[in-house]
Protein backbone atom coordinates (compact mmCIF):
# COMPACT_ATOMS: atom_id res chain seq x y z
CA UNK A 1 0.00 0.00 0.00
CA UNK A 2 2.44 3.04 -1.48
CA UNK A 3 1.71 6.26 0.11
CA UNK A 4 2.57 9.60 -1.19
CA UNK A 5 5.72 11.41 0.39
CA UNK A 6 5.30 14.93 0.80
CA UNK A 7 8.20 17.31 0.63
CA UNK A 8 9.17 18.69 3.87
CA UNK A 9 8.19 22.42 3.56
CA UNK A 10 4.74 21.27 2.49
CA UNK A 11 4.52 19.06 5.79
CA UNK A 12 5.77 22.25 7.99
CA UNK A 13 3.31 24.07 6.10
CA UNK A 14 0.42 22.02 6.79
CA UNK A 15 1.01 22.11 11.09
CA UNK A 16 1.54 26.13 10.65
CA UNK A 17 -1.81 26.11 9.54
CA UNK A 18 -3.66 23.81 11.74
CA UNK A 19 -4.19 25.82 15.18
CA UNK A 20 -5.63 28.60 12.51
CA UNK A 21 -7.65 25.22 11.09
CA UNK A 22 -8.69 24.10 14.47
CA UNK A 23 -9.94 27.81 15.78
CA UNK A 24 -12.50 28.06 12.90
CA UNK A 25 -13.39 24.77 13.08
CA UNK A 26 -14.53 25.14 16.84
CA UNK A 27 -15.91 29.08 16.18
CA UNK A 28 -18.34 26.97 13.50
CA UNK A 29 -19.39 24.67 16.09
CA UNK A 30 -20.86 27.37 17.90
CA UNK A 31 -23.31 27.91 14.79
CA UNK A 32 -24.64 24.16 15.06
CA UNK A 33 -24.61 24.14 18.88
CA UNK A 34 -27.83 26.73 19.26
CA UNK A 35 -29.82 24.07 16.96
CA UNK A 36 -28.64 20.90 18.94
CA UNK A 37 -31.00 19.47 21.31
CA UNK A 38 -29.08 16.41 23.28
CA UNK A 39 -32.27 13.07 23.39
CA UNK A 40 -34.71 15.46 21.11
CA UNK A 41 -35.59 16.98 18.25
CA UNK A 42 -33.05 19.51 16.51
CA UNK A 43 -34.64 23.59 17.04
CA UNK A 44 -33.35 24.26 13.37
CA UNK A 45 -35.43 23.80 10.24
CA UNK A 46 -34.83 20.32 8.52
CA UNK A 47 -35.39 19.34 4.20
CA UNK A 48 -34.61 16.80 2.18
CA UNK A 49 -31.88 16.61 -0.67
CA UNK A 50 -31.84 14.93 -3.47
CA UNK A 51 -32.11 11.25 -3.18
CA UNK A 52 -33.68 12.14 0.58
CA UNK A 53 -31.19 12.60 3.30
CA UNK A 54 -31.97 15.30 5.16
CA UNK A 55 -30.10 18.97 5.75
CA UNK A 56 -30.76 21.30 7.90
CA UNK A 57 -29.87 24.90 8.51
CA UNK A 58 -27.02 24.29 10.72
CA UNK A 59 -25.84 22.58 7.97
CA UNK A 60 -25.81 25.33 5.90
CA UNK A 61 -24.52 28.09 8.51
CA UNK A 62 -21.25 25.96 8.82
CA UNK A 63 -20.81 25.44 5.53
CA UNK A 64 -21.03 29.14 4.44
CA UNK A 65 -18.66 29.43 7.31
CA UNK A 66 -16.01 27.27 6.44
CA UNK A 67 -15.82 28.25 2.99
CA UNK A 68 -15.02 31.83 3.75
CA UNK A 69 -12.99 31.36 6.81
CA UNK A 70 -10.49 28.92 5.06
CA UNK A 71 -10.81 30.07 1.80
CA UNK A 72 -9.10 33.24 3.64
CA UNK A 73 -6.39 31.10 5.50
CA UNK A 74 -5.50 29.68 1.84
CA UNK A 75 -7.01 31.09 -0.58
CA UNK A 76 -5.40 29.15 -3.57
CA UNK A 77 -7.58 25.95 -2.49
CA UNK A 78 -10.70 24.78 -4.61
CA UNK A 79 -13.73 23.68 -2.31
CA UNK A 80 -15.84 20.47 -2.11
CA UNK A 81 -18.24 19.92 0.38
CA UNK A 82 -21.21 18.41 0.76
CA UNK A 83 -23.75 21.51 1.08
CA UNK A 84 -22.16 23.16 -1.91
CA UNK A 85 -22.61 22.80 -5.59
CA UNK A 86 -19.48 20.84 -6.97
CA UNK A 87 -17.36 23.18 -9.08
CA UNK A 88 -15.35 21.15 -11.19
CA UNK A 89 -11.96 23.33 -11.15
CA UNK A 90 -11.15 21.72 -7.94
CA UNK A 91 -10.27 18.74 -9.75
CA UNK A 92 -7.41 20.83 -11.31
CA UNK A 93 -6.19 22.10 -8.32
CA UNK A 94 -3.22 21.42 -6.71
CA UNK A 95 -4.83 22.76 -3.03
CA UNK A 96 -8.40 21.67 -1.83
CA UNK A 97 -10.33 21.66 1.35
CA UNK A 98 -12.83 19.19 1.73
CA UNK A 99 -15.63 19.71 4.17
CA UNK A 100 -18.85 17.82 5.82
CA UNK A 101 -20.23 20.76 7.84
CA UNK A 102 -22.09 17.88 10.02
CA UNK A 103 -21.39 14.68 9.09
CA UNK A 104 -23.81 12.79 10.55
CA UNK A 105 -27.13 15.02 10.01
CA UNK A 106 -29.79 12.58 11.11
CA UNK A 107 -27.97 12.07 14.60
CA UNK A 108 -28.02 15.54 15.06
CA UNK A 109 -31.65 16.00 13.87
CA UNK A 110 -32.48 13.51 16.46
CA UNK A 111 -30.43 14.33 19.45
CA UNK A 112 -27.56 11.89 18.84
CA UNK A 113 -24.05 12.92 20.36
CA UNK A 114 -22.31 11.12 17.58
CA UNK A 115 -21.86 13.64 15.12
CA UNK A 116 -19.04 15.60 14.15
CA UNK A 117 -17.26 18.53 12.03
CA UNK A 118 -15.00 17.04 9.30
CA UNK A 119 -12.18 19.22 7.47
CA UNK A 120 -9.42 18.58 5.30
CA UNK A 121 -6.66 20.31 3.40
CA UNK A 122 -5.65 18.13 1.01
CA UNK A 123 -2.38 19.16 -1.87
CA UNK A 124 -1.93 16.85 -5.09
CA UNK A 125 -4.87 14.65 -3.44
CA UNK A 126 -3.20 13.56 -0.39
CA UNK A 127 -4.81 15.03 2.98
CA UNK A 128 -2.58 17.32 5.24
CA UNK A 129 -4.61 18.99 7.43
CA UNK A 130 -7.16 17.01 9.00
CA UNK A 131 -9.93 17.48 11.99
CA UNK A 132 -12.81 15.70 13.00
CA UNK A 133 -14.57 17.57 15.80
CA UNK A 134 -17.96 16.06 17.46
CA UNK A 135 -19.21 19.18 19.71
CA UNK A 136 -21.38 16.87 21.32
CA UNK A 137 -19.08 14.89 23.01
CA UNK A 138 -15.95 17.33 23.51
CA UNK A 139 -13.75 15.09 21.09
CA UNK A 140 -11.64 17.21 18.71
CA UNK A 141 -9.06 14.78 16.94
CA UNK A 142 -6.92 16.61 14.31
CA UNK A 143 -3.09 15.25 12.74
CA UNK A 144 -1.19 16.70 10.01
CA UNK A 145 1.12 15.12 7.80
CA UNK A 146 3.62 13.16 9.26
CA UNK A 147 3.23 15.29 12.55
CA UNK A 148 0.88 12.69 14.27
CA UNK A 149 -2.49 12.50 15.29
CA UNK A 150 -4.22 13.87 18.83
CA UNK A 151 -7.04 13.46 20.61
CA UNK A 152 -8.08 16.80 22.63
CA UNK A 153 -4.25 17.68 22.80
CA UNK A 154 -3.33 13.78 23.56
CA UNK A 155 -1.54 11.76 20.82
CA UNK A 156 -3.57 8.50 19.72
CA UNK A 157 -2.82 5.21 17.95
CA UNK A 158 -4.68 2.93 16.56
CA UNK A 159 -4.70 -0.42 18.38
CA UNK A 160 -2.19 -3.22 18.28
CA UNK A 161 -4.48 -5.89 16.49
CA UNK A 162 -2.94 -8.01 14.43
CA UNK A 163 -5.62 -10.79 13.72
CA UNK A 164 -9.58 -10.67 13.00
CA UNK A 165 -9.90 -12.89 16.58
CA UNK A 166 -11.34 -10.98 19.36
CA UNK A 167 -11.12 -7.60 17.28
CA UNK A 168 -13.89 -5.02 17.97
CA UNK A 169 -15.60 -4.38 14.88
CA UNK A 170 -18.20 -1.74 13.42
CA UNK A 171 -19.89 -1.47 10.31
CA UNK A 172 -22.94 -2.96 8.19
CA UNK A 173 -24.34 -6.16 9.17
CA UNK A 174 -23.73 -7.65 5.81
CA UNK A 175 -19.94 -6.37 5.54
CA UNK A 176 -19.25 -8.12 8.59
CA UNK A 177 -21.01 -11.66 7.93
CA UNK A 178 -19.18 -11.63 4.98
CA UNK A 179 -15.94 -11.21 6.91
CA UNK A 180 -16.92 -13.66 9.17
CA UNK A 181 -17.92 -15.73 6.23
CA UNK A 182 -14.51 -15.68 4.73
CA UNK A 183 -12.85 -16.42 7.79
CA UNK A 184 -14.69 -19.59 7.95
CA UNK A 185 -13.62 -20.75 4.56
CA UNK A 186 -10.39 -19.48 5.23
CA UNK A 187 -10.55 -22.07 8.26
CA UNK A 188 -10.44 -19.59 11.22
CA UNK A 189 -13.48 -18.74 13.28
CA UNK A 190 -12.62 -15.22 14.78
CA UNK A 191 -14.75 -13.83 18.20
CA UNK A 192 -15.58 -10.49 17.09
CA UNK A 193 -17.32 -7.75 19.58
CA UNK A 194 -19.57 -5.61 17.37
CA UNK A 195 -19.29 -2.30 18.33
CA UNK A 196 -22.97 -0.51 17.62
CA UNK A 197 -22.84 1.98 14.40
CA UNK A 198 -21.49 5.17 14.77
CA UNK A 199 -23.59 7.12 12.56
CA UNK A 200 -20.98 9.97 11.74
CA UNK A 201 -18.49 8.00 9.72
CA UNK A 202 -15.24 10.26 9.98
CA UNK A 203 -15.94 9.94 13.85
CA UNK A 204 -16.22 6.52 13.29
CA UNK A 205 -12.77 6.25 11.77
CA UNK A 206 -11.17 8.73 14.39
CA UNK A 207 -12.34 6.11 16.94
CA UNK A 208 -10.49 3.47 15.34
CA UNK A 209 -7.58 5.45 14.97
CA UNK A 210 -7.56 6.09 18.96
CA UNK A 211 -7.64 2.24 19.88
CA UNK A 212 -11.14 1.92 20.64
CA UNK A 213 -12.35 0.23 17.51
CA UNK A 214 -9.91 -2.44 15.76
CA UNK A 215 -12.04 -2.92 12.17
CA UNK A 216 -14.24 -0.48 10.52
CA UNK A 217 -16.37 -1.65 7.18
CA UNK A 218 -17.53 0.88 5.16
CA UNK A 219 -20.47 0.10 2.45
CA UNK A 220 -20.12 1.88 -0.99
CA UNK A 221 -21.23 5.60 -1.61
CA UNK A 222 -19.15 6.67 1.05
CA UNK A 223 -17.93 10.04 -0.18
CA UNK A 224 -14.65 12.40 0.16
CA UNK A 225 -16.12 14.86 2.56
CA UNK A 226 -16.96 11.85 4.95
CA UNK A 227 -13.71 10.49 4.73
CA UNK A 228 -10.39 12.84 4.10
CA UNK A 229 -9.90 14.36 7.33
CA UNK A 230 -10.74 10.93 9.52
CA UNK A 231 -8.28 8.78 6.99
CA UNK A 232 -5.30 11.30 8.07
CA UNK A 233 -6.19 11.21 11.23
CA UNK A 234 -6.29 6.70 10.98
CA UNK A 235 -2.75 7.45 8.81
CA UNK A 236 -1.23 9.30 11.49
CA UNK A 237 -1.91 6.94 14.22
CA UNK A 238 -0.93 4.15 12.43
CA UNK A 239 -3.55 2.60 10.49
CA UNK A 240 -5.10 3.02 7.07
CA UNK A 241 -8.50 3.35 5.38
CA UNK A 242 -7.79 1.18 1.91
CA UNK A 243 -10.55 -0.41 -0.42
CA UNK A 244 -10.44 -4.60 -1.14
CA UNK A 245 -7.92 -4.71 -3.15
CA UNK A 246 -5.62 -3.29 -0.65
CA UNK A 247 -4.79 0.30 -2.69
CA UNK A 248 -5.40 3.24 0.42
CA UNK A 249 -8.56 5.60 -0.75
CA UNK A 250 -7.57 8.40 -2.86
CA UNK A 251 -9.01 11.86 -3.36
CA UNK A 252 -10.55 14.52 -5.21
CA UNK A 253 -11.28 12.73 -7.82
CA UNK A 254 -14.08 13.54 -10.50
CA UNK A 255 -16.18 11.18 -9.04
CA UNK A 256 -15.90 12.00 -4.98
CA UNK A 257 -17.46 8.88 -4.31
CA UNK A 258 -16.08 5.62 -2.98
CA UNK A 259 -16.60 1.60 -3.16
CA UNK A 260 -16.63 -0.66 -0.34
CA UNK A 261 -13.62 0.12 2.10
CA UNK A 262 -11.84 -1.04 5.41
CA UNK A 263 -10.48 1.10 8.08
CA UNK A 264 -7.81 -0.63 10.72
CA UNK A 265 -4.40 -0.54 12.60
CA UNK A 266 -2.05 -1.41 9.06
CA UNK A 267 -1.14 -4.81 10.67
CA UNK A 268 -4.76 -5.86 10.35
CA UNK A 269 -5.67 -5.00 7.00
CA UNK A 270 -3.99 -7.94 5.54
CA UNK A 271 -6.06 -10.23 7.56
CA UNK A 272 -9.40 -8.87 7.43
CA UNK A 273 -8.67 -7.87 3.41
CA UNK A 274 -8.16 -11.85 2.90
CA UNK A 275 -11.59 -12.91 5.02
CA UNK A 276 -13.20 -10.41 2.47
CA UNK A 277 -11.50 -11.62 -0.47
CA UNK A 278 -12.07 -15.15 0.94
CA UNK A 279 -15.71 -14.65 0.65
CA UNK A 280 -16.69 -14.03 -2.78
Amino acid sequence: MAETVLPAETRAYAASLLPRVREIVREASGLARPFFREGGQTRARVWSKAGGSPVTEADVAVDTFLKARLEDIEPRAAWLSEETTDDPVRIDSEWVWIVDPIDGTRAFVSGHLDWSIAVALLVKGVPVVGIVYGPALGALYEATAGGGASLNGAPIRASAATGLDGIRITGPKPLQDRLVRGAARLGSRPELTRVERIPSLALRVARIAEGAIDLGLISGDSRDWDLAGADLILREAGGVVCNLDGEPARYNRPEPRHGELIAAPRALCEPALAALRAAG
